[in-house]
């Protein structure tokens, strides 16, 4: 591929390409969108299932887009799976980085043949997709990779296989970190005076690490939320917005308590069990997130008895989660602890109970129980006790009114 310059007059076209994943789209978007807004002209890349289930959640026109914002669709080798759920996490991860480099070059090559756009010049790649450095570097412009994790969790990367020994590690984000040094500029969601020493520490030892969030306070700030560009979203599921006039309806004294535990997070029968009765346990409102896929391999079935707590709790599939946090009515959260959570948590001023899952969750976790003091762990296993025990203490306890006045600062 022949490099393509910017001429004067012509717009910037960034490439944008997340991993194919709820937690990885979100943030990508809000960077795409603020581009826009900036001058740029942006053609958003999914895979094919995401970008079919996209379609199916937020209807057959959303993805449109504008003359200046485009989607396009790229194929990861994978068979389509029935049902809107996570692809497979392993081998959606093996898919990407084998399968992925061909489709998006011939994207590319197509893009810059059209009449109608302007070429090329520059790639910005979820750090999980790192195979847009070769296709950038055939191309001849810059690629900036963003990772969609804290500082610490994106240090933690870096450095993990220090932990496994020598040789290949099985962890893709791993070899996805060091593949890092290659990109033109590195860009992470994050508050630089949040994880001050991290990011500069990063900026000694890689090309230039900019920290750029939260991503969700700037979209607010710049861009309408009422116009076409606002309105704009990437959930895999549809959004159930009548919790936020149920939560209307609740005292406005921060007393209820939010669960989500993400979009890849599952758990078993039994777990998904003892959350339940514990949450009843503590005598508090709460808005909990049921995707169709949380429990492994089964539907997610609540014990009948259950059913007592229907005056003082909300089941939905998918909600609007940084309305749900900024709601006066909800004072906690229990969250897995992914990064995205865990700023917006931030930014509503709630304090978390943690039960992280897998990647770099349990690293969030300890910076927010142990660094900044914003949350509580719960053990891995869920038993009863811990949960109403946790619960408690953060929505009723001293230490959750510490936690509470440490998250509002």
């Amino acid at each position: 591929m022949a490099s393509h310059a910017v001429s004067s007059g012509q717009k910037p076209h960034v490439v944008c390409v997340p991993f194919p994943g709820q937690g990885h789209i979100n943030p990508l978007l809000i960077v795409a969108k603020l581009l826009h807004a900036k001058g740029f002209h942006v053609t958003f890349v999914n895979n094919v299932y995401n970008h079919n289930r996209l379609l199916r959640s937020r209807g057959p026109n959303e993805l449109d887009g504008l003359p200046s914002f485009r989607f396009e669709s790229i194929p990861d080798g994978l068979l389509e799976t029935d049902g809107d759920k996570m692809q497979d996490l392993p081998s959606l991860c093996e898919a990407t980085m084998k399968n992925c480099l061909a489709p998006f070059k011939e994207l590319l090559h197509r893009i810059n043949a059209r009449d109608d756009v302007p070429p090329v010049s520059c790639i910005l790649a979820d750090g999980m997709m790192s195979f847009t450095l070769d296709a950038a570097e055939e191309l001849g412009v810059p690629c900036v990779i963003f990772w969609t994790t804290s500082a610490c969790g994106f240090l933690a990367y870096l450095y993990y296989h220090l932990c496994v020994g020598k040789g290949l590690c099985p962890l893709k984000a791993v070899s996805e970190a060091h593949r890092a040094k290659l990109a033109s500029a590195i860009i992470l969601n994050t508050f630089d005076d949040l994880e001050h020493d991290t990011i500069q520490y990063l900026q000694s030892i890689l090309p230039p690490v900019y920290p750029i969030g939260p991503l969700n306070q700037l979209v607010n700030r710049d861009i309408n939320k009422d116009g076409e560009m606002g309105r704009m979203g990437t959930n895999l599921w549809k959004e159930d917005t009548k919790c936020l006039d149920w939560l209307d309806t609740k005292s406005r004294d921060s007393s209820g308590v939010y669960v989500n535990f993400g979009s890849i997070t599952v758990m078993s029968a039994k777990q998904l069990v003892e959350f339940a009765w514990r949450l009843a346990a503590t005598g508090k409102d709460f808005l909990w997130v049921i995707r169709p896929d949380l429990v492994d391999g089964d539907a997610a079935v609540l014990p009948p008895e259950f059913l007592t707590t229907a005056d003082r709790r909300m089941l939905v599939t998918w909600c609007p989660q940084e309305k749900v946090l900024a709601h006066p009515a909800i004072g906690g959260f229990l969250t897995h602890s992914g990064w995205n959570s865990t700023l917006e948590s931030f930014c509503g001023g709630v304090p978390m109970v943690c039960w992280p899952f897998f990647a770099e969750q349990q690293t969030n976790c300890k910076y927010c129980c142990d660094e900044w003091e914003v949350g509580m762990e719960i053990g891995g296993d869920v038993k009863r006790e811990e949960i109403h025990a946790v619960v408690r203490e953060l929505m009723d306890g001293e230490k959750g009114k510490k936690m509470r006045d440490k998250a509002e600062k």
